[in-house]
């Protein structure tokens, strides 16, 4: 591929010239020139009214696409990280699969996934389960534990021979180790923290949305010039698909260089304990705001949680003002859940909030404020005091258990 100038045709205007990244592009005897500084980027075309400049499918030996050309004219298709720990699939995967598979369908693309661990057997059904057309696998006892060189020079190395359109990491702690490293050796964007993805087909631009200057606005990124397009996206944002028995995806054996592995070892993995709320499993959360006004109120909040056999949350204003520990938090700073039913006592709706949220299959939204924003996305709404609401609800379940 490169690009032509149609001589006959250029009036030296310079609008390609402006929209060149690279400086790729010289005037010269009233005329554009183009030089070895060309990235295939098409940006120059997209601005041209005058049909001066051409893209030639084939070109010349002397100037042959290199490995390590980030065009997004040599890019297709979408390749997800399949996080594993311990020999199994973290839920990440799953709802990954899913998200390109919608995408991949817009741009009739395959679903690629990768996956680096020891025995992966059974991953590999799941993923296969769950939509993925081709699964790249990189087995060795060696790689058990993820090890942020190896990991990275592994997907790297398969990035730069597949050269997929669009890779999806989920924004987990590995993630968010593993995505930045990669993002730098290929020289590409990366959006991290995404909690809605999207496609221009016409353009083939990820559209990448995550919450910006403090979360007080959603902004949607896109990377126009380099590929692949590189996005970490939160957990428990997006939902799993539903698995497939009957599905078959080709299974293709990576075997990675892993001299990488001997710069520094794992000697041992401690696991951090930490209080046992599993906001992210739960089916059920009953979260307090600031409504909730102090520490002690917040027993009734567990009470409502108890009987309906769930959890309790609590905005990232409850955790800041000490009423709760912060491993109940919800929200852009906290974790992010999407249980099948939530309910919000005292909670306003603060964009910071709603995005740990918003993807729960249910929510019951309780304040007194009749123009909180939490109204906007609730399934149903209970204008009234949540001192009064609360105490009758679990009066009325606990009748109804009778």
């Amino acid at each position: 591929m490169g690009i032509k100038i149609v001589r006959e045709n250029c009036i030296g205007c310079g609008r390609c010239i402006d929209a060149c990244l690279y400086g790729a592009l010289e005037l010269a005897d009233t005329k554009v020139n183009v030089n070895d500084k060309c990235q295939l980027c098409n940006a120059c075309l997209s601005v041209c009214d005058y049909d001066a400049i051409k893209l030639e499918k084939e070109i010349s030996n002397s100037k042959s696409v290199k490995a390590n050309d980030y065009s997004p004219l040599l890019y297709r298709g979408i390749l997800i990280f399949a996080e594993q720990r311990e020999d199994k699939l973290h839920n990440v995967a799953l709802e990954l699969l899913n998200l390109g598979r919608n995408l991949s369908n817009k741009l009739k693309e395959d679903l690629s996934a990768v996956i680096i661990g020891g025995e992966l057997d059974n991953q590999i059904k799941e993923l296969t389960e769950y939509g993925a057309d081709v699964i790249y696998k990189a087995s060795d006892i060696i790689l058990k534990e993820y090890h942020t060189l190896t990991y990275t020079k592994i997907i790297c190395d398969l990035i730069l021979k597949i050269k997929p359109e669009i890779v999806l990491i989920g924004a987990t702690t590995i993630g968010r180790d593993l995505a930045p490293r990669i993002a730098s050796r290929l020289k590409t964007g990366l959006t991290a923290d995404c909690t809605e993805l999207d496609l221009d087909p016409d353009k083939r631009l990820l559209l990448q949305t995550r919450p910006a200057y403090g979360g007080n606005i959603m902004a949607t990124i896109t990377c126009p010039q380099k590929r692949p397009q590189m996005a970490t996206v939160r957990p428990h944002v997006f939902k799993k698909g539903t698995p497939d028995p009957a599905r078959k995806s080709k299974i293709i054996n990576l075997t990675p260089s892993l001299e990488e592995s001997s710069i520094c070892k794992i000697i041992k993995t401690t696991k951090e304990l930490k209080e046992n709320v599993n906001l992210e499993e739960s089916e059920i959360i009953v979260s307090g705001g600031r409504g909730i006004k102090n520490a002690e109120n917040f027993s009734m909040l567990f009470d409502l949680a108890k009987i309906l056999g769930g959890t309790v949350g609590a905005s990232r204003a409850a955790v800041d003002a000490g009423w709760i520990s912060s491993y109940h938090q919800v929200g852009q700073t906290g974790k992010t859940v999407s249980p099948k039913v939530y309910i919000a006592c005292g909670i306003s709706g603060a964009i910071q909030h709603l995005a740990g949220m918003q993807s729960s299959d249910i929510i019951i939204a309780i304040n007194k404020d009749p123009n909180a924003p939490i109204f906007n996305i609730a399934t149903y709404g209970i204008v009234g005091d949540m001192f009064e609401i609360v105490p009758l609800l679990i009066k009325e379940i606990k009748n109804q258990k009778l």
